[in-house]
């Protein structure tokens, strides 16, 4: 199913029609402020494994997962006063924080280091997704396996017709990664840059 909603603002009832499919274990594509992404649940053990069928990806390879807010990744992740310091003034934006995780995250999730990526993107259609769904999405791009052209949602959803169960249609968007910032150390280390500016930590 290809829902069209408006990036700018969300309607309500298509925003409580993809947080069902979601709650119902389903797996969805959306977009972000970088990249089209496809998700699911945080919650959901068996969505989380249908993603990882889906990219054929190692299961060791931890995926990053969409919180709504600072307050909602505190409650999935230990977040220093420094790491807060810096999320709060970069986010919401294209950036992956990498931090400890706490023991609500399911195990599928954390790398060895038992650390976890938390994106808050600018992108209200993710925001209202993970507000009223209450509970973070999970994030893994389409690209590379799926191809250069996944940030059109139709040619998403040519390709992914029958794998996964809605592809929301929030506008083309011209693909650049997230920066990763790893803040699990006394002070933060870009781990990638990409589409959000550093300058500030220099």
């Amino acid at each position: 199913m290809l829902l069209k909603i408006n990036p700018h603002q969300p309607q309500l009832r298509h925003i409580q029609s993809a947080v069902e499919i979601l709650r119902g274990g389903g797996v969805i594509a959306y977009p972000t402020d970088s990249v089209y992404a496809i998700g699911c649940s945080i919650l959901d053990k068996k969505a989380i494994n249908q993603l990882y069928r889906i990219k054929d990806e190692d299961r060791h390879k931890p995926m990053s997962f969409i919180c709504d807010s600072i307050r909602m990744a505190s409650q999935y992740a230990i977040i220093s006063n420094f790491a807060y310091r810096i999320m709060r003034r970069v986010a919401p934006g294209p950036y992956t924080f990498i931090l400890e995780a706490n023991n609500i995250v399911p195990k599928i999730m954390l790398t060895k280091r038992h650390t976890v990526g938390i994106r808050i993107p600018k992108n209200e259609i993710c925001l209202a997704l993970t507000e009223h769904l209450e509970n973070p999405i999970i994030s893994t791009s389409l690209h590379p396996h799926y191809g250069e052209n996944m940030q059109d949602p139709n040619e998403i959803h040519d390709r992914l017709k029958g794998v996964i169960d809605l592809v929301i249609d929030g506008g083309e968007i011209f693909a650049e990664p997230s920066t990763v910032i790893d803040l699990t150390g006394p002070s933060p280390e870009v781990v990638r840059e990409g589409a959000g500016d550093i300058s500030f930590l220099a």
